[in-house]
C-alpha cells in the first residue's frame, strides 16, 4: 500500500518527541520493551489502512473536538455518542484485519500502551498494558503487506448466548452460563506488535458473526464507512453514576454471558491478580462489582450481577440486560505522567453480609471510598475469598480471578 506523504512527516517530529524524557505534561519512563521508530510505522500503515478503507482520516488531533466538555468523553476518535441514559451506545471506527484463516475481520482499537500513538489515534493510554507483554496471555499479531493486522487467534460469533440463574438464595452465580462468542486457545485483545507496541483491539464481526454488543446486529457496522455503534454499559466512579464503558471481553465464562462480551480464557494469563497501584507490575486495575445488591428494575437502589441476571427475561439476551452498574476506582484521563488506568479490570467482587440484608443496610455502592468505609463498617465483604490474593486498594477484598475487559468512553456530567 501507499504510504501518504503527509504521514511521514507527522511522525517524523513525533518520534524525536518520545525520545525525551518529558513532554508538556512533565516526565515519563522509558519503555523499554518498545521499538518507538518501528511502533510510529505501525501506526502510520494502520491509520493509512484505515483511510484506504473508509476514504477518510482515521483522527485529526488538531480538529475541535466533537464533544463537548461536561459530555466528558475520553475516546477522541469516537464518530458520535448518545447520552440518554436509558440506551446509550458510542460508535467507533473499525479496522479492517486478516484473519488467521485469512478472511476478513473487523475491529476495534480502543487503547495502545505508548503516549503518543494514544494520542495521535485517539484512543486511551494504557501505559500499564506493557506489563502483558511477554506474557501468555498476550496474542502476537503481525501488520501484512496491506498494512492490516494480522492476527492469529480466532473468535466464534456463532454460539446462541444463554444464562439460567442460580438455584441459591440469589441468581448470581447463575446456574448455566453460556456466551455467544468463544475465543479460541491463541485468541486474546491484548495484541502485541513486531515494535513491542501493546494495543487492546477486539474483533467485532469475521465470517462466524457479530460481536453480542452490537445493538441492532448487522445494522449495528457499517463496513463502508468502516464504523460500528456499540451499547455501552453504566457504572459508579467517585460518587459519579454514568462512568460508561464497553464490555468487549472476559476471562471468565460467566460475566463474558452476563455483560455480552467474548469469552477469553487466555486473558487469564495476563499478570498479576490483586495487584494495583501505580508502582505494582500489573497490568490490570482492581475494579468491585456488587454480587447481591438489590434488585427490582424500577427500584433507584438496583445493582448488582442478581439484578443484571434477574433483568434478563429470555436468557438469550434477545433484551440487553440491565447493566450490573459495577464501582470503578480512576477515569482514563489519558495524561502522560502517574497514569494508572487499565482497560483490563481485574474483578474483585463484593457482597452485603447477612446481616446488612437483615438490617436493611443495602444501596448502591457509588465508589471507592464508600466501598472501604462499608467494608470497615462490616456490611460488605468479598464474594470469593478463596479465589484470589487479597488486595488493599479495594479495601482488603479478595481478587476474584476474573479479568473483564472494559474500555471506558466518557463519564459525562450532569
Amino acid at each position: 500500500m501507499r504510504k501518504h506523504i503527509f504521514a511521514v512527516l507527522l511522525v517524523a517530529p513525533l518520534l524525536l518527541w518520545n525520545c525525551s524524557d518529558s513532554d508538556d505534561d512533565g516526565y515519563t519512563p522509558k519503555d523499554s520493551g518498545l521499538n518507538y521508530e518501528m511502533a510510529y510505522q505501525e501506526m502510520v500503515k494502520l491509520m493509512d489502512s484505515y483511510k484506504e478503507d473508509s476514504g477518510k482520516e482515521l483522527f485529526d488531533p488538531g480538529a475541535p473536538s466533537k464533544f463537548t466538555e461536561k459530555q466528558n468523553v475520553f475516546m477522541s476518535n469516537a464518530i458520535s455518542i448518545k447520552l440518554d441514559h436509558t440506551a446509550p451506545t458510542v460508535t467507533l471506527p473499525v479496522f479492517k484485519g486478516e484473519g488467521a484463516d485469512g478472511g476478513e475481520v473487523y475491529y476495534i482499537i480502543t487503547e495502545a500502551s505508548d503516549y503518543q500513538i494514544a494520542k495521535r489515534m485517539g484512543i486511551n493510554y494504557s501505559p500499564k498494558l506493557k506489563y502483558a507483554r511477554g506474557s501468555q496471555g498476550v496474542q502476537l499479531v503481525t501488520l501484512n503487506d496491506s498494512g492490516r493486522m494480522k492476527f492469529k487467534g480466532k473468535v466464534d460469533f456463532s454460539p446462541v448466548r444463554r444464562i439460567v440463574p442460580g438455584d441459591g438464595p440469589f441468581a448470581f452465580p447463575p446456574k448455566v452460563a453460556e456466551p455467544g462468542a468463544i475465543g479460541d486457545a491463541e485468541y486474546s485483545p491484548v495484541v502485541v506488535l513486531p515494535s513491542g507496541l501493546v494495543m487492546n483491539a477486539t474483533p467485532l464481526k469475521n465470517a462466524t458473526g457479530l460481536h453480542d454488543r452490537l445493538p441492532e446486529g448487522q445494522q449495528s457496522i457499517d463496513t463502508d464507512k468502516m464504523e460500528a455503534t456499540l451499547q455501552i454499559l453504566d457504572g459508579f466512579q467517585n460518587g459519579r453514576a454514568y462512568y460508561y464503558h464497553l464490555v468487549t471481553d472476559a476471562y471468565d465464562n460467566v460475566p463474558a454471558t452476563i455483560e455480552l462480551g467474548i469469552y477469553a480464557p487466555r486473558l487469564g494469563k495476563i499478570p498479576q491478580f490483586g495487584q494495583s497501584t501505580l508502582d505494582q507490575e500489573s497490568a490490570l486495575l482492581a475494579f468491585s462489582p456488587v454480587g447481591n445488591g438489590i434488585t427490582g428494575e424500577a427500584d433507584p437502589m438496583r445493582q448488582g450481577l442478581n439484578s443484571a441476571i434477574l433483568s434478563d427475561k429470555n436468557g438469550s439476551g434477545a433484551d440487553a440486560p440491565l447493566d450490573p452498574i459495577n464501582v470503578f476506582p480512576i477515569e482514563p484521563a489519558n495524561h502522560q505522567i502517574d497514569n494508572n488506568y487499565s482497560p483490563l479490570w481485574d474483578a474483585h467482587i463484593n457482597r452485603w453480609t447477612d446481616e446488612a440484608i437483615q438490617q436493611n443496610k443495602r444501596r448502591r455502592i457509588t465508589s471507592f471510598e464508600d466501598l472501604k468505609s462499608l467494608i470497615k463498617a462490616g456490611w460488605v465483604t468479598s464474594f470469593t475469598p478463596d479465589a484470589g490474593p487479597e488486595n488493599p486498594y479495594v479495601g482488603g477484598l479478595h481478587a476474584s480471578n476474573a479479568i473483564i475487559n472494559c474500555p471506558v468512553i466518557a463519564h459525562p456530567y450532569e
